[in-house]
């Protein structure tokens, strides 16, 4: 069940990293409020998995979730550039993410 938590909890933080972008600062209330609702949520679920998980492992995973997952959805929803390096180094962090899985050693 850890592992579900992580994993919805990284998947939370590509959703308030995008909150972030479209709330222009915090200037508009609704995406605001979701946004921060989002990582209160995110944070949850981290907290939940870190109960079995160890930190590190749990703590890279979470942020390599988020930042391949945004980065990803910035190219495909955001126009964000995506030459040959960005998606190759955007495929270190979800190598590192799965190589931390398979290693962890944790069920």
């Amino acid at each position: 069940m850890a592992w579900f938590y992580l994993i919805l909890a990284g998947i939370c933080e590509i959703g308030w990293a995008f909150g972030l972008k479209y709330s222009e600062g915090f200037t508009k209330l609704g995406v605001s409020v979701v946004t921060v609702l989002v990582m209160i949520l995110s944070f949850v679920l981290l907290a939940q998995a870190m109960k079995t998980l160890p930190l590190g492992t749990a703590y890279a995973i979470w942020t390599g979730i988020g930042a391949a997952g945004t980065a990803i959805l910035g190219i495909v929803f955001l126009n964000e550039p995506r030459d040959l390096i960005r998606i190759f180094c955007i495929l270190l962090i979800v190598a590192g993410v799965v190589g931390l899985k398979v290693f962890s050693g944790a069920k």
